[in-house]
């Protein structure tokens, strides 16, 4: 027996060191892959700028921290589950960077609405072309030893009417006016945080000001030297005398060095009205290169 022990020994050893040198290889491996890609994007060639992983829901104008030249198209889809009707969102979006740290967008949101339970169309909203939204975001601080970015950036939206009302009245139906503070911080490599916080004014052409606040906070883990992650929104509005949330789970996965695509889940924690929830981003960066070498778009 004991010259059997003396055989297996030498060769269980050698087994427990190689799996030790593998895990060791990857965690390292890992390591260079995030040091590498963050290094790509905060590259000391331009102007600084910090990492963060940004919200697939409400998202923002530009990256913070943007540089000059940067842009991106967006494409939404989405679809929600409520009491007496379905509703199905699209929107079409620009985004842009013409000098270094300042966004603009310009998004074309839709709706269309469709009854559930035998509900009478006329007793539901009417599709429509929300509005014609435009936004700018200016990032006025960016940290590198901190890992923080902060931002300043307005939203106006020029609200339009249901299709059914065209040249049957004003072509503009009121305005939003929307100021919005953002903060994001990185943890590390790979943890990320942003919260994004503002009062949303609503003033309908015949209807008296309606003004709420908005708190939405985010964390996200961003997976190894790649542009995917998995994290969740919080997406809080406070009303006078009221309070909802929608906790929404997401997932974004590049396809591509320019491409990518985000998924995410809508859950009320209140069913008053809205339901379940889903929608989809699929994001396109005209111009956008990995770093040569270092291209992981699904882990």
């Amino acid at each position: 027996m004991k010259p059997l022990i003396v055989l297996l020994l030498p060769i269980t050893l050698h087994f427990q060191l190689y799996a030790q040198s593998e895990t060791d290889s990857v965690k390292l491996q890992k390591n260079i892959l995030d040091s590498v890609y963050i290094a790509e994007v905060e590259s000391p060639k331009q102007k600084a700028k910090v990492l963060h992983a940004e919200p697939l829901f409400i998202d923002l104008i530009r990256d913070l921290g943007a540089r000059k030249g940067e842009k991106e198209w967006n494409l939404g889809l989405g679809i929600t589950d409520n009491n007496k009707y379905d509703s199905y969102s699209a929107l079409v979006e620009y985004e842009f960077a013409p000098v270094d740290r300042l966004g603009f967008e310009v998004e074309l949101p839709f709706s269309f609405y469709y009854p559930a339970g035998g509900n009478d169309r006329n007793a539901i909203p009417q599709s429509r072309l929300n509005s014609l939204k435009l936004a700018g975001q200016y990032t006025f601080l960016v940290s590198d030893p901190a890992n923080t970015s902060l931002a300043l950036g307005y939203i106006h939206e020029f609200e339009l009417p249901s299709f059914n009302l065209y040249g049957k009245g004003n072509l503009f139906q009121g305005h939003v006016f929307n100021p919005f503070f953002v903060t994001a911080k990185r943890w590390g490599s790979n943890f990320h945080t942003l919260l994004y916080t503002g009062p949303v004014i609503h003033k309908p052409q015949y209807k008296p000001t309606q003004t709420h606040w908005q708190l939405n906070s985010n964390f996200h883990y961003m997976i190894s030297g790649t542009r995917n992650f998995i994290g969740v929104e919080f997406n809080k509005t406070f009303r006078q005398n009221d309070f909802d949330m929608t906790i929404r789970p997401q997932m974004r996965v590049g396809i591509a060095d320019n491409f990518m695509v985000g998924i995410v889940t809508g859950i009320p924690i209140r069913r008053e009205n809205e339901r379940f929830s889903s929608f989809l981003r699929l994001i396109y960066e005209p111009g956008h290169k990995a770093l040569r070498g270092h291209h992981h778009p699904i882990p």
